[in-house]
């Protein structure tokens, strides 16, 4: 489908999600979080892709959300506003395919709270990421209150949180709020290249780990061990769990088909 607000591109079966405002520094307006929701779903359904990318036009990631929007909402709109974002983030959270946040730029709010939904983040090392919306007066309202404790832990997201300031890649990485930062000029290619590595492997395999981690979080050390010891049991019926083992005895590359 077409987009007014992204690209979407696809190689090498990963699809890349480019937020396109370069102007507004891809501040998130409604129409452009509507179009997030339509482009995760299409790259989940296509049989063509097996990862996604999800990055920023020009010098931003996101910088936040559209204030010209937010400025004039009631609270009914507020509430709505960020249940449906938080939906919509919620959907690369929960994609079976790998997502990965490929921050260049400003992540600011909105911008930080989508990257934290990916189930990846590798920065640039001019990478600049916080929570400012107290300066605002209102709170993050896609999922930052809740992501970020569960990333950085309580006492660093508060922080953030309470502070709203802006921290380059390097303490984010030191926080653990991003997975890897690397020089400008490699992003991209970085970015695809971890990418490809995890999409060379079984798509059953991969969804399996990410929808128990996914579920294993909300849960106890116990129950999770059980959710992980159902997806083992059950990948243990699928063709790419014979072909990945056959593989390995016979010292060659598998063949995975996703079935």
């Amino acid at each position: 489908m077409s987009y007014q607000f992204l690209q979407f591109d696809v190689a090498d079966r990963i699809a890349t999600i480019t937020v396109n405002r370069p102007d507004k520094l891809n501040a998130l307006n409604d129409a452009t979080i509507a179009e997030l929701g339509a482009a995760i779903d299409e790259a989940i359904q296509r049989d063509d892709v097996a990862g996604v990318l999800l990055t920023g036009a020009g010098r931003a990631f996101i910088a936040g959300a559209d204030i010209s929007e937010l400025e004039s909402q009631s609270p009914l709109d507020g509430q709505r506003r960020a249940r449906v974002g938080q939906a919509i983030f919620r959907r690369f959270e929960t994609s079976p395919k790998p997502t990965m946040a490929v921050i260049n730029g400003f992540a600011l709010g909105g911008g930080c709270e989508l990257a934290m939904a990916c189930h990846v983040r590798l920065a640039s090392e001019k990478a600049k990421l916080g929570q400012p919306e107290v300066k605002l007066g209102i709170v993050p309202g896609y999922g930052g209150t809740q992501r970020l404790p569960r990333l950085v832990g309580r006492g660093a997201a508060l922080k953030l949180l309470l502070t709203g300031d802006m921290i380059d890649a390097a303490e984010a990485h030191r926080l653990g709020l991003v997975d890897q930062v690397v020089a400008p000029e490699a992003l991209m290619d970085t970015a695809r290249a971890v990418m490809g590595s995890m999409v060379a492997n079984a798509p059953l395999a991969l969804a399996g780990c990410i929808e128990a981690v996914n579920r294993g979080q909300d849960t106890d050390l116990v129950q999770g061990c059980t959710i992980e010891s159902d997806f083992f049991g059950l990948l243990s019926a699928t063709a790419d769990m014979r072909e990945g083992m056959r593989a390995f005895l016979e010292k060659r590359a598998p063949n995975f088909t996703g079935a």
